[in-house]
Order: structure tokens, then C-alpha cells, then sequence
């Protein structure tokens, strides 16, 4: 199936979806009047999850006829991850180090598996020159970013449980030390970042269009480059100190590097500075991402990066 046949497909999914929630309300129209702001949205909710699974359908379709999509999930995380592995055996580290450095390199594979998928949403489009036919759809950009990210979501934990078994295995450390509380935390942090990494290069797209592709594997290297992904950010030249405080990445790690003896900040309040910074950049991205759409339509960009 190719990119354009594939977003054929979800316009008429979308279409379908669209055409059963009118019939829907329709029966509902006689007593519309009467109901309260909660059952409209009871009534709008399974068109939504028809949007978002449509775009799922079509993430994994994809996937899983692209024979390189394997590279991405299982070559080049566990290549990175040997590597840097094999670094901390040589340099004969102590269990606490080992686990600051493994920390890092497996936040960031999971982070890069995540983000790409989100970044795909846009990226197949505008390399099969298909893009004009995915908001031809009745969609929202949500439907869009959210489908995608579900399954960068199961593409990366697939990564995490299977670099965390190479880590008990070949390494002898337990990345589950700390619990299954503490974990979820960690992951879910992770995927909410990778989605604010997506979603920038989904609108570096619509801004640059195919000058921007280079951003979906350079933006997660330099993000944790800036956050400490081997070091703590306290021996970054100055200013970088304080941009990496305005990253949630930081907050994440250091969240989970904590369990290890590492406690560059008090571990108190590091969660929400954490959390309470993604869900800021994900409504100011939200908008953003709203008014660039808004910008490629009424100036045509749609079609130029089309055709």
C-alpha cells in the first residue's frame, strides 16, 4: 500500500465516520434540546475514537510493510545501546553509575521510536506528496497526532522492555529496581516528550516543508545532549544549565536517576515541574500547530507540497 492509497483510505474511513455520527445525532435531533453538555459529548466520542483509530490503522499499516521500520525498533537502539554498555563495563563503573548511563541511553531510544512515529504522521504524506489528502479529511490535527502517537507508544515499549531485559542479562542491572510506580511515571514522561518532539517537526513540515525532514532525527540527539544524558547538567557551560531547567526531559531523569543516589535537585516537586512544563508545551504547541495549519491552507502550501 502506498502513502497516497493509504491516505486515500483514511479519507474514506473518516468519510464513513462521518456520514454514521450525523446519521446518529440525527435520530437524537427530536430531543437534542433536552440534552446536557455531557451526553453531546457521549454522542461526539466514538466519532472522535473512529478519527484517532483511523490514523492508528493507518500508522501500523505502514509499519508494518516497511521492512526498515525493523531498523528503527531493533538495530539502531540496541547497536546504541551495546555500545555505550560495553563503555561502562570497560570503564569498570560501580552499579549506581551503571545505572545513570543506561538510564540515559534508553530514555533516549525510547524517546527517538516515540517521536518518529508522531513525526510520520506528517512525514509519509509529504514524501508520497499525499499530504493535501489527509486534511481534505474531516479531521481535527488532534486525530492526527493522537493516532500516531498510540503507536509510537507501543513501538517504544517494546524498545524499553527489550533494552531493560539486554540490561539484566548482559549488564547484570535491574532497571525495575525502583518499582512499577516509578517506572510508569518515567515512561509516561518520556512518551509525553517524545509526542512535544512530533508534534515540533509536524510543524517545522508545514513551515519548511521537505527542508525540515532532517529535524525528526537531529531534535531528540540535541534535546538530551542539552538534559544530561551521560553527565549532570550542573557541568554545562553556562547558559545551558537553564535551558536544560526549561526541558521536561531534565525533570525525568532526574526523577528516575534518584533510585540510583543521584539527587542533583530535591526529588520533591521534580515530577511536576516535570509534567506541569509538558502539558504548558503541549497546549502552546497546540495552537501553534493550529495557526501554521491555518497559514498552509489559505497560502496554498497544502497543494505545493502536493504536487
Amino acid at each position: 500500500m502506498t502513502h497516497e492509497s493509504s491516505s486515500g483510505f483514511v479519507c474514506f474511513l473518516l468519510s464513513f465516520c462521518r456520514w454514521f455520527s450525523l446519521g446518529r445525532e440525527g435520530k437524537h435531533v427530536c430531543r437534542q434540546g433536552g440534552l446536557t453538555g455531557e451526553e453531546r459529548f457521549s454522542l461526539k466520542l466514538p466519532k472522535h475514537m473512529i478519527q484517532i483509530w483511523a490514523f492508528v490503522f493507518k500508522n501500523w499499516i505502514i509499519a508494518k510493510r516497511n521492512v526498515f521500520t525493523l531498523f528503527e525498533i531493533l538495530f539502531w537502539p540496541v547497536v546504541g545501546f551495546f555500545s555505550v554498555g560495553l563503555l561502562t563495563v570497560f570503564l569498570e563503573l560501580d552499579a549506581n553509575m551503571k545505572g545513570f548511563i543506561l538510564t540515559g541511553i534508553i530514555a533516549m531510544s525510547v524517546m527517538q521510536v516515540c517521536q518518529i512515529d508522531v513525526a510520520y504522521a506528517l512525514l509519509y504524506d509529504l514524501w508520497g506528496k499525499s499530504l493535501k489528502h489527509t486534511f481534505i479529511a474531516p479531521i481535527h490535527f488532534l486525530h492526527l497526532i493522537s493516532g500516531s502517537w498510540l503507536i509510537g507508544v507501543i513501538r517504544s515499549f517494546f524498545v524499553f522492555l527489550l533494552l531493560s531485559a539486554f540490561c539484566a542479562f548482559a549488564f547484570g542491572f535491574n532497571f525495575w529496581g525502583p518499582g512499577w510506580g516509578a517506572l510508569s511515571l518515567f515512561l509516561l514522561g518520556l512518551f509525553l516528550t517524545a509526542a512535544l518532539i512530533g508534534m515540533t517537526v509536524c510543524i517545522l513540515v508545514l513551515l519548511f516543508g521537505y527542508n525540515a525532514d532532517v529535524a525528526a532525527w537531529s531534535l531528540t540527539s540535541l534535546m538530551s545532549l542539552v538534559c544530561g544524558i551521560y553527565y549532570p547538567v550542573s557541568i554545562l557551560p553556562s547558559p545551558l544549565p537553564w535551558i536544560a531547567r526549561a526541558i521536561p526531559l531534565t525533570y525525568f531523569l532526574e526523577y528516575f536517576r534518584s533510585f540510583y543516589g543521584f539527587h542533583e535537585t530535591a526529588t520533591r516537586g521534580v515530577l511536576v515541574w516535570g509534567f506541569g512544563l509538558t502539558g504548558l508545551y503541549l497546549v502552546l504547541e497546540g495552537f501553534l500547530f493550529e495557526a501554521v495549519l491555518h497559514r498552509a491552507r489559505k497560502t496554498g502550501v497544502l497543494i505545493k507540497l502536493s504536487e
